[in-house]
């Protein structure tokens, strides 16, 4: 994945400054040539890979956006194209924000960006979500409105699973659709999450390597499902369609699943259970190996 995205969306020391929203100027004028020069690599490494491993959704967000490597995109420019086509728009905020701040946003068709840039040496590997991350990944999926909607669902939900104390079972959801979620199509299966969209090796991991179980989504399934942050995923989820992600979300009522989950033990990250869907069988021997891909190994 592009960065070691954490799902509690928690900051502590970037708060001076900023708006009581946490919002703060992109300060695009601020950008210096060699930070747009990084936006254009990682975005050219990208899109010599996406095409054919991408959802068709996603390919088509960065079409309507003219999100091309010409440097970092101006937010004012990229609202107003967003903005007419699924009433979205990207807000600036300096780091990883409260849990409450960011389904707020969501919950209006706000999206929080970071609005620095990774540095030329930390192109496969970084600890928080830059503009990269966070526009390049994220953005082009907000251009489609069945996504769209998922994405302010979730976040009217995350309000509501603040209130529950059920965080940790909805950051699962996050976690294994907006972050590594698969696409099942008739060409075979597609990424539509962004945090491996933004990465050239995990683009390539999540489609093609052995390692890891790629299982059939199931709502409770993913929310009892550890995770890992640290390294490539050994287990992803797959959609049958993003309508299907939508209507099951938002055909569900989360107080009494949360219920029933809070006297369920989690799921470990490997396991396949008996009721599973089982699109692919991983070996798991990328993890037993040590894993570590981002500091160079091969993809197995």
């Amino acid at each position: 994945m592009g960065v070691l995205e954490r799902t509690d969306h928690r900051q502590t020391d970037f708060s001076k400054g900023a708006n009581a929203d946490w919002t703060i100027p992109q300060g695009f004028e601020c950008y210096s040539e060699a930070e747009h020069r990084t936006w254009t690599m990682l975005y050219e490494r990208q899109a010599d890979i996406l095409p054919g491993r991408a959802c068709d959704a996603f390919l088509h967000g960065l079409d309507a956006l003219d999100l091309h490597g010409h440097g970092i995109p101006d937010f004012r420019q990229l609202n107003e194209k967003l903005l007419a086509l699924t009433g979205w728009r990207i807000v600036a905020v300096p780091g990883l924000v409260p849990d409450a701040v960011f389904f707020e946003h969501l919950a209006n068709r706000r999206f929080p960006a970071g609005n620095f840039i990774r540095g030329a040496n930390e192109l496969d590997y970084l600890e928080e979500p830059d503009v990269f991350h966070d526009v390049f990944g994220h953005v082009p999926m907000l251009t489609d409105p069945v996504f769209a909607d998922y994405m302010q669902a979730y976040g009217k939900g995350g309000l509501r699973a603040l209130s529950l104390g059920s965080l940790a079972n909805l950051a699962r959801l996050y976690w294994y659709t907006v972050e590594f979620g698969l696409l099942e199509t008739s060409q075979g299966l597609r990424i539509y999450g962004a945090g491996i969209v933004s990465s050239r090796t995990e683009s390539i991991f999540a489609l093609t390597s052995d390692s890891p179980n790629r299982l059939g989504f199931d709502l409770e399934r993913v929310m009892r499902t550890l995770y890992r942050i640290d390294d490539f995923q050994q287990v992803y989820f797959v959609i049958p369609s993003l309508q299907y992600l939508l209507d099951v979300t938002t055909g569900t009522d989360f107080g009494p699943l949360y219920a029933k989950l809070s006297r369920m033990p989690g799921i470990p990250i490997a396991a396949i259970e008996p009721s599973d869907r089982i699109v692919t069988r991983g070996t798991q021997d990328y993890a037993r190996s040590g894993g570590r891909m981002r500091q160079g190994a091969a993809v197995p």
